[in-house]
C-alpha cells in the first residue's frame, strides 16, 4: 500500500486524479492533497470522507511514496526535485521534464519499459501527443509511421478550470444579448475556434504543435518521426479529437488497420460512416478509452491512412494516464 500526494488537487487534472483513483480503487494507505495558500483548507471528497488540501511546502514530501504534479512547469521545476531527494516518485503532468533526456515520458499503451529507468521523476506526455498515439503507435509497430499531417480540435479544459468557466460564462453572456468577456483565450471562444494553442515560435508553428513530433520520437523511439499540426482551441468542455494523415513505409489499408487497431489497448474502434457511426467528443468524455473511427486511405500518400481519433483530455490525456503509470510503478516500489 502506498502513501499518495497529489499536488495541484483543486485544478480540473488534479480533482480527476482524485475521481481516477477512487474509480480504479487504487491501493493506497494515505492520500495527501496540496495546492497553493489560496486553496489551502479546501476538502475534496475521497471515498466516502473529506480531505483537506494543505498548503504546498518543501516538507510535503515526507513520507510519501508517489506524487502526482498537476500545478504547471513552475511548481514542478521547483518541487519535483525536492520531492525526488525525499524518496518520492513524482508522475509530473507538466512539460517541465517531459524532453529532458533523463526522464522517462510514458504512455503505458506503448512504453512501459522506460518506467525502469526512472530516477524518481516520470513525465506524463501531452494530452493530445498522448489521444494521437495511442491510436498511432500500433499502427506504426505494423505499417512503420513516417510523417503525419494533423490537425487538433482541442477542448477548453486543456486550459483548465477556469476556462471551461469562460465558455460557460461567453455562452449565457450570448444568449442573454451582454457583451461577451474574455480572460482565458484571445479571442470568444463560445461558438468559435480559434487556431493557437500555446505560444508562438519562430517557425510559425506553436509549441503546443511541436510536441507530438518532439514528444512522439521519444516515446516511439523514433527519432526519424516527422509530424505537421495545426492546434485548434473548440468549444467543447472536454475532450480532444484528432485528424490524422500518416504515411508509412509499407503498404497499409484500411481493413489492416482497423484489425489492428481493434487488438491494441487503450482504444476501440467506432467506424461505420454509413449509419453517422464515428467518434465523437460528446461520446468519449468521461470515458478511459480513446476512440478511433474515419479510417480510410489517404488520397495523398502512396501508402498512407487517414483517421480521427477522440480522447477524453482530463482522463486519457492526463488524469488516467499518470495513475496508470503509478499502478505500473507499483511493481518496481
Amino acid at each position: 500500500m502506498l502513501t499518495f500526494g497529489i499536488v495541484g488537487a483543486t485544478g480540473a487534472v488534479g480533482r480527476e486524479v482524485v475521481e481516477v483513483l477512487e474509480k480504479r480503487n487504487f491501493p493506497l494507505s494515505k492520500l495527501k492533497l496540496f495546492a497553493s495558500a489560496r486553496s489551502a483548507g479546501t476538502k475534496l471528497q475521497f471515498r466516502g470522507g473529506e480531505i483537506p488540501v494543505e498548503e504546498l511546502t518543501e516538507r510535503s514530501f515526507d513520507g510519501l511514496d508517489v506524487a502526482i504534479f498537476s500545478a504547471g512547469s513552475g511548481p514542478s521545476l521547483k518541487f519535483a526535485p525536492i520531492a525526488a531527494r525525499a524518496g518520492c516518485v513524482v508522475i509530473d503532468n507538466s512539460s517541465a521534464f517531459r524532453m529532458d533526456p533523463t526522464v522517462p515520458l510514458v504512455v503505458p499503451e506503448i512504453n512501459p519499459e522506460a518506467l525502469k529507468e526512472h530516477k524518481n521523476i516520470i513525465a506524463n506526455p501531452n494530452c493530445t501527443t498522448i489521444v494521437t498515439l495511442v491510436a498511432l503507435f500500433p499502427l506504426h509497430k505494423k505499417f512503420g509511421v513516417k510523417r503525419v499531417f494533423a490537425a487538433s480540435y482541442q477542448a477548453v479544459s486543456g486550459t483548465g478550470a477556469q476556462a471551461i468557466q469562460e465558455l460557460k460564462r461567453q455562452v449565457s453572456e450570448i444568449e442573454e444579448g451582454k457583451p461577451v468577456t474574455k480572460e482565458i483565450y484571445p479571442h470568444q471562444i463560445a461558438f468559435n475556434v480559434i487556431p493557437h494553442v500555446d505560444v508562438f515560435l519562430e517557425n510559425g508553428y506553436t509549441k503546443e504543435e511541436m510536441k507530438l513530433q518532439n514528444e512522439g520520437r521519444k516515446i516511439m523511439s523514433h527519432p526519424d518521426f516527422l509530424a505537421s499540426v495545426t492546434c485548434v482551441r473548440v468549444p467543447v468542455y472536454r475532450a480532444h479529437s484528432v485528424a490524422v494523415a500518416a504515411e508509412f513505409e509499407r503498404p497499409v489499408t484500411p481493413e489492416g488497420a482497423r484489425t489492428v487497431l481493434a487488438a491494441a489497448p487503450g482504444i476501440k474502434v467506432v467506424d461505420d460512416p454509413t449509419r453517422n457511426v464515428y467518434p465523437l467528443a460528446i461520446h468519449i468524455s468521461g470515458k478511459d478509452d480513446c476512440e478511433v473511427g474515419r479510417i480510410r486511405k489517404d488520397c495523398a500518400f502512396e501508402n498512407g491512412l487517414s483517421f480521427w481519433v477522440v480522447g477524453d483530455q482530463l482522463l486519457k490525456g492526463a488524469a488516467l494516464n499518470a495513475v496508470q503509470i503509478a499502478e505500473i510503478l507499483r511493481k518496481y516500489l
